[in-house]
């Protein structure tokens, strides 16, 4: 982002998912394999996976709903609750350290909101581990509000996530940055009329990409 344009930014909306909580797919698709999901790597990456998952993610299935789903893509019915938890978690890494600081510096600086496409089971997981890491209860605290999928039945690359976002903040769009790691979320932000920044780094570098690109 050139300086001009970073001079224009008034709002960022941050993605959560190896922007600021690291998060290990290799992982997830290493344990569904254990789990007997022989197309584990196309049935859940990055950049696609199987609908059971946009349906967890927009709370249009439970999670006892989303484990049967685990259960017969697996083949197997005998699988236990928290044998599925545990696989579906594993990806969780967690939030290094100082990156909590520094979005509060930069809530001083800008309106910041975050915006996560997310699950009941990994949202309670996170909670829990927020809790047990940092003394906090969620990440309202960081952000003037965090958005969830699963809470707004909503998830991104969809443009009506973008825009439920803007209209309910009151956010110019041309004064709004959009951060994600992912290439479809980014073109579902422009499509809302957001600038948008591809993280392509580690979570721990974050403040770095930010001082780079004239944010902080």
């Amino acid at each position: 982002m050139e300086t001009v344009l970073a001079q224009k930014i008034k709002n960022i909306i941050f993605d959560y998912g190896n922007v600021i909580f690291e998060i290990d797919f290799k992982k997830a698709q290493e344990a569904l394999l254990q789990l007997g999901i022989a197309n584990n790597t196309e049935f859940f990456s990055h950049k696609s996976h199987h609908q059971l998952f946009n349906n967890f993610e927009t709370a249009a299935i439970s999670p006892a709903q989303f484990r049967e789903g685990i259960r017969e893509a697996a083949g197997n019915k005998n699988l236990t609750d928290q044998e599925i938890d545990n696989a579906w978690n594993s990806l969780l890494i967690g939030v290094p350290p100082g990156i909590h600081e520094v979005l509060l510096k930069v809530k001083q600086k800008y309106r910041t909101f975050l915006l996560s496409n997310n699950n009941e089971t990994h949202y309670n997981y996170i909670v829990e581990y927020l809790k047990k890491e940092f003394g906090m209860d969620d990440n309202s605290a960081l952000f003037e509000k965090a958005y969830y999928s699963q809470q707004m039945f909503l998830r991104k690359p969809n443009i009506e996530i973008f825009e439920q976002v803007i209209q309910e903040n009151g956010l110019d769009p041309a004064e709004t940055l959009f951060i994600d790691d992912s290439p479809q979320h980014i073109e579902g932000a422009k499509l809302a009329g957001l600038h948008t920044l591809l993280m392509t780094r580690h979570p721990k570098e974050l403040e770095q990409v930010l001082i780079a690109h004239h944010i902080l």
